[in-house]
């Protein structure tokens, strides 16, 4: 009788707990809309949203028309992805988000992992678990700053953007729209800046380097911090081996050789 006394009494436990569980979940799910509404109803329009048009610049020529210099921001012309090397943009997927085109704009699976990682890691920078579509949407329609609800309103101009364009077309679209540091926004002004050549003759050492500096533009410009930059540039190599972007033979060639030596 006491066993089946305790046996009941489990059985209780275990009922409570479920049901429970369950409401809780409701209101989660409950909660969670009303959360998303409310700052989807912060932001303009989603159909009046248009990309911007690129930072101004001033370029200043010599006789023979050559560029002497820069004033303000740069943007080299919008270039195609069928044009670039194959394993540049495979160079973004790989360090910034693997599963871009398994998923819808938000990744569960990299935001969980990236909370896994932050909880283990014993210093350096926390990572974020953004998709790079979720970047984009940051890089044209919202701010710098980071708070809750413009994380939030990210997500949602994220799943805006995914439902709007192609994988290809997203992908095109942040390769020439993020910063890259030294004032220069797009792949191909940067691989000016850096490399004194366009993004169609980057090598996979220098795609590597302009992968890299997604983590920190500023920081690992590899103009200011060769090390850091070949540092990180190694990561995303290692990375892209790891997903199969590239052969074990073409990432020794890459590590052997710094793209900034």
């Amino acid at each position: 009788k006491e066993t089946g006394g305790r046996s009941r009494r489990r059985r209780t436990l275990l009922g409570w707990l479920g049901y429970w569980g369950m409401v809780a979940g409701v209101w989660a799910v409950i909660g969670g809309t009303g959360v998303f509404a409310y700052y989807a109803a912060q932001l303009p329009p989603i159909d009046q949203l248009a990309v911007p048009k690129r930072p101004p610049n001033i370029a200043i020529l010599g006789i023979d028309g050559e560029v002497l210099a820069n004033r303000g921001d740069t943007g080299g012309p919008a270039i195609r992805l069928a044009e670039l090397p194959p394993y540049l943009p495979k160079a973004f997927i790989a360090i910034e988000d693997r599963r871009f085109y398994a998923h819808w704009g938000i990744d569960p699976m990299g935001i969980g992992r990236a909370l896994v990682s932050n909880v283990l890691k014993r210093g350096g920078g926390m990572q974020g678990g953004s998709t790079l579509t979720q970047q984009l949407a940051k890089n044209l329609f919202l701010t710098q700053e980071r708070t809750f609800s413009r994380k939030i309103q990210e997500a949602i101009l994220a799943l805006w953007l995914e439902r709007r364009y192609s994988k290809d077309q997203i992908l095109e679209l942040y390769l020439n729209r993020v910063y890259f540091g030294s004032g220069a926004y797009g792949v191909e002004a940067a691989s000016q800046r850096y490399f004194g050549h366009g993004a169609r003759q980057a090598t996979l050492g220098e795609s590597a380097i302009l992968a890299g500096l997604m983590k920190a533009p500023t920081k690992l410009a590899p103009n200011r911090n060769p090390e850091g930059a070949n540092e990180r540039a190694t990561q995303v190599i290692t990375a892209m081996a790891q997903e199969g972007h590239i052969t074990e033979a073409m990432a020794k060639v890459a590590l052997a050789r710094p793209a900034t030596a």
